[in-house]
């Protein structure tokens, strides 16, 4: 077995008490006291993540843009300097390489944000697209450390460490600062639903960045989050999770990410295939549900109609903090998305309850 990856904060993770998991292949702290009252921080006050896992990589070049608008499904045409878009890039067969962030820098200059664990199969695949195109694609996710603030008071808390106006950067758009003396890409996304703010610094200043953040934030009930809390936050919000709600199996359309398949920019790559998936709709589709039962329903738990038959299964489930009942997502037969549905949980039957996410009031800027 290989030796697990780091991040710059691997250190920071272990003082401060970080329970710490194999995650794609990373060593990445799973909770620190605990999942629900980090859960709550973040809906409530505000959490710091470790997000420096995440892959970036650079695209350059007089075609950057062309190359681009080929390979993803959104229109990269809408972006100017200091904008980001969500996007996904697609197989030919409409299935999904990943879901990514792409940031305009300036003519010609563009950042994107990857996940984790494809960070190599992403940037395999982006450059072979890229041949052909003049422009470079470049990793460059060892360069970089990557914290997250979210919550109600994270703007408060950043905003003591910057002489940037924090609240002057929109949602999805980004600027250049300092904060607490180290240079950063300050971005506002999130995958939370609450609003706050993406440090992107050099991996050799996060560690002093995030004693900084942690130290300006205890005052205000931030408190250190791990990877179990973004993920019930991310459900909660009902953002996709690449592996999950998204696959090389499932596309954009059945994901309901059609608002991110931009038809009338030109072809791109599988979008033949996802116009007609489109035109006659998805044979499969992903729900959302909740229980209202505490017991959690995993993914890979088979999903019933009311005649018993298995029309599908779950693929993301956690218990909800905020409602305390147990929701998740599920790949289903679209004819039966307006069935009743159930799922069998050690011989109890439960229905679910199909909800449009988010499941909680969001107050993101």
């Amino acid at each position: 077995m290989s030796a697990l990856q780091t991040t710059p904060l691997n250190g920071f993770h272990r003082r401060h008490g970080g329970r710490m998991v194999d995650f794609a292949g990373w060593d990445m702290p799973v909770q620190y006291k605990s999942i629900l009252d980090e859960h709550k921080a973040v809906r409530t006050r505000a959490g710091m993540f470790d997000v420096s896992h995440m892959g970036e990589a650079d695209v350059k070049g007089p075609e950057a843009l062309k190359f681009l608008q080929h390979l993803v499904t959104n229109d990269c045409s809408k972006l100017f300097p200091g904008r980001i878009l969500y996007t996904v890039m697609c197989y030919p067969h409409g299935g999904v390489v990943d879901d990514l962030l792409v940031y305009l820098r300036g003519a010609d200059d563009y950042f994107l944000c990857i996940n984790a664990g494809n960070i190599t199969k992403d940037i395999a695949w982006m450059q072979e697209q890229a041949k052909g195109f003049n422009c470079t694609v470049t990793d460059r996710s060892a360069d970089y450390g990557q914290l997250a603030i979210q919550g109600p008071k994270a703007i408060e808390i950043v905003q003591t460490l910057t002489k940037s106006a924090l609240i002057g950067i929109k949602y999805y758009h980004f600027a250049d600062g300092e904060v607490a003396g180290v240079k950063c890409l300050i971005s506002r996304t999130g995958y939370t639903g609450e609003d706050g703010v993406e440090l992107y610094c050099a991996a050799g200043d996060t560690e002093r960045l995030a004693e900084a953040v942690l130290a300006a934030g205890t005052p205000l009930g931030l408190e250190l989050t791990g990877l179990g809390a973004r993920d019930s936050l991310r459900l909660e919000a009902g953002f996709p999770l690449y592996g999950h709600e998204i696959t090389d199996q499932i596309n954009p359309i059945a994901a309901g990410l059609g608002w991110v398949v931009k038809f009338d920019k030109g072809l791109f790559i599988g979008s033949d295939v996802l116009r007609s998936e489109k035109e006659k709709g998805p044979a499969k589709k992903i729900v959302f549900f909740k229980t209202g039962d505490r017991r959690i329903v995993r993914a890979g738990s088979a999903v019933l109609n009311a005649a018993g038959q298995e029309v599908g299964s779950v693929v993301s489930g956690t218990l909800s903090p905020m409602l305390n009942e147990a929701i998740g997502s599920a790949l289903v037969s679209a004819q039966s998305a307006a069935d009743s549905l159930q799922v069998d949980i050690r011989g109890t039957k439960l229905n679910l309850q199909l909800v449009k996410p988010p499941f909680v009031p969001l107050k993101k800027s």
